[in-house]
């Protein structure tokens, strides 16, 4: 059984990439068939993995279903990793979902030939609410969202949950499970731990595990690799490695939503 993550939030610049890069690789490197499909037009996941941000067709046409999407994949560097890489024609992907009847179920119908050949499959969103994160929100079995630990990033995770009503992290059955977590966390910061203290209380899904600010972290665009991999010693490949433990055991603890 595949399970489908997605890495969102409302805002920009808060952790999104790294944690989908960081926790596909770790996903892989367990022994997982591991597919991360890179849907931000700017591509910031297809250029860390070395791989042109490129697809034929375009996502008109691979929404449409008139491409195979399992020819459109692309092997890593990292054993049990694929990329469905991002293309600039992203950035119109609302335009050809609104076209269709159903088109919040469309990724869900791009994906759904790919479940034969993963155990997980990672959707690295754009910041956005659109028709696209709608389409994400249908397809994903659960929500990784980073959250810095400050007034304006928090209230953005308020708006989600609102959106989703909570989600399954709030009791209900439908919906993806909302796993949120703290991402470049400077822990000196007294506001970061007041923040990160405040909504731990108020929110069951929000995780144990936070993600530092860390240099090893920012070096990733340098290095075009995975912090996990590159350092994997560090302090901040060791976090997210006690993130992808916390997931697993998450995903573990809910019922799978429903069919």
């Amino acid at each position: 059984m595949t399970t489908v993550l997605a890495t969102y939030n409302i805002k920009g610049g808060v952790g999104k990439t790294s944690a989908a890069v960081n926790l596909a690789y770790l996903a892989a490197r367990g022994g997982a068939q591991t597919l991360l499909w890179d849907l931000d037009p700017q591509g910031a996941s297809t250029y860390l993995f070395r791989i042109k941000p490129k697809i034929r067709g375009g996502g008109r046409k691979l929404v449409r279903l008139r491409s195979e999407v399992s020819t459109l994949i692309k092997g890593t560097d990292h054993e049990g990793l694929d990329l469905l890489p991002a293309d600039f024609s992203y950035r119109h992907l609302d335009l050809a979902l609104d076209a269709f009847k159903r088109p919040t179920q469309r990724l869900a119908r791009v994906l759904a030939p790919l479940y034969r050949e993963y155990d997980y499959v990672f959707l690295d969103c754009p910041p956005s609410i659109s028709l696209v994160s709608e389409s994400v929100f249908e397809a994903a079995d659960a929500l990784l969202v980073p959250i810095i630990p400050a007034t304006l990033s928090s209230r953005t995770f308020e708006q989600l949950d609102e959106l989703l009503d909570g989600g399954r992290s709030g009791g209900g059955a439908d919906g993806p499970l909302i796993l949120a977590f703290f991402s470049m966390v400077d822990r000196r910061k007294r506001l970061h731990r007041e923040v990160m203290e405040r909504l731990r209380s108020q929110w069951s899904g929000v995780l144990e595990t936070a993600i530092p600010a860390s240099a090893e972290i920012e070096r990733m665009g340098l290095e075009r690799d995975i912090v996990a991999s590159y350092a994997r010693r560090g302090g901040a490949a060791l976090a997210y490695e006690t993130l992808w433990e916390d997931v697993r055991r998450r995903l573990g603890e809910y019922p799978s939503r429903p069919a």
